[in-house]
């Protein structure tokens, strides 16, 4: 049990530098929106950053925009639906409100913010060291308790952290490898394959089109199931002292500034807040370009807005994280979740094309990136089947990757069919 005290306040901190942290402002639980709100600090003002474009460094209360949502920036330092399950089973904790919950995601959570119960000294909700790979199958047995509301025992929890943002509501834990901090994503009982092989696989492929990729490292644990661990971005250093980065998923960066949630608008944002040194602005919109068309041929339309990220850099500009989650949905939906071009989020190449632009292409480049990256997507079978992944599951995937829409797309690409 916790001896966390219900309140209406809790207090922001942070943790670039984990060995000196800040105290950033005030968070209050907002009962009619069911939400949370920001008030930064004088000291923050003066001498702090905004954490996200609609959290100016004013001396205002930053009301979240949506209900059953934190302020800006704030509301990535939330657990995702899994984190939240986790909290439920394991903490326990008194009243189940948006404060709760960004409390008990504990001291691991994505990006560079931490919570605490106290104003002047930084008093997170921790969970122990983290636990390593020997601890793996023990931890897929203790994922599987929590999905069926089982108890957890007390020495055995801090092998299950909340903290983790990145993903939706599949099992997952934090473990250290080596000199990293790692996100571990569970099998499912009832998975129609082995979708932790198929990742790597899909991750690794996206690696050859030029896409920089979260490094992913399949585990064995049965003779038919893996776990993947997936490497964290927002994170440098050996666990035990980490440099931590601030981190704003798409989601939370573009409502910031009031854009619709698109590839061309992310790009745009990468052109006024990006890294320009060397290019890299620049470079990484044209490699945003590439994302979006490897997703679109490889049928991965669960490319929303939280699966892409930027990070900040000392100097406060933007750069974008790796890509991680990128794996085929099986669906054939013929969509994509955040929008492509001007026929939407249609999920078809002449649509990427259609503002190639905005990602500092010319029609000729961005056909010629479109063209690298279909002939790659071209030879996903036999990546997949190097990477490990069983026939049955290729075939399976076969279905919606190799359908007429896509390798029709795919084979106008390398026929030089599209001008």
């Amino acid at each position: 049990m916790n001896d966390y005290q219900v309140t209406d306040t809790l207090f922001l901190w942070w943790l670039g530098q984990p060995d000196s942290p800040r105290p950033v402002g005030e968070l209050n639980l907002l009962r009619e929106l069911q939400g949370v709100s920001l008030r930064y600090f004088p000291a923050w003002r003066a001498s702090g950053v905004a954490l996200s474009e609609d959290l100016p460094l004013v001396d205002i209360e930053h009301r979240p925009i949506a209900r059953e949502t934190a302020a800006g920036a704030v509301d990535d330092a939330r657990p995702d639906r899994w984190g939240e399950r986790v909290i439920r089973v394991i903490d326990k904790p008194p009243r189940l409100s948006i404060l709760e919950y960004l409390y008990f995601a504990g001291d691991e959570r994505f990006g560079a913010l931490g919570v605490s119960t106290s104003p002047t000294e930084y008093v997170p909700h921790r969970t122990g060291p983290l636990p390593t790979l020997e601890n793996v199958e023990e931890m897929q047995g203790l994922a599987q308790k929590i999905i069926s509301n089982e108890t957890i025992p007390e020495e055995k929890r801090r092998l299950i952290a909340p903290g983790t943002t990145l993903g939706g509501a599949r099992p997952k834990a934090l473990i250290a490898i080596g000199e990293g901090q790692w996100v571990v994503k569970f099998a499912e009982q009832g998975d129609a394959t082995d979708t932790a092989l198929i990742e790597h696989a899909c991750m690794t492929l996206a690696s050859h089109a030029g896409i920089r990729v979260a490094a992913t490292r399949p585990i064995a644990v049965s003779a038919k199931a893996h776990a993947l661990a997936v490497l964290r971005f927002d994170r440098t250093g050996p666990p035990h002292q980490s440099r931590r980065i601030h981190a704003q998923t798409a989601r939370v960066a573009l409502r910031a500034e009031g854009s619709e949630m698109g590839y061309p608008e992310l790009a745009q944002l990468l052109r006024r807040r990006g890294d320009m040194t060397a290019g890299i602005a620049k470079e990484h919109m044209r490699e945003l370009f590439r994302r979006m068309v490897f997703n679109i041929l490889m049928d991965n339309t669960d490319d929303h807005e939280k699966n892409h990220v930027v990070l900040a850099n000392d100097d406060h500009t933007l750069v974008l994280a790796p890509a991680f989650d990128v794996l085929p949905t099986a669906q054939a939906l013929g969509y994509q979740q955040m929008r492509v071009g001007s026929d939407a989020s249609t999920s078809t190449v002449e649509n990427a094309l259609s503002e190639a632009a905005l990602f500092g292409h010319t029609r000729a480049s961005a056909i010629a990136a479109a063209t690298e990256v279909a002939s790659v997507c071209a030879g996903w079978r036999e990546h997949f089947y190097d990477a490990g992944v069983v026939a049955s599951d290729i075939e399976f995937l076969a279905a919606y990757v190799d359908r007429d829409f896509l390798t029709t797309q795919r084979r106008n690409l390398l026929e030089a069919r599209i001008h």
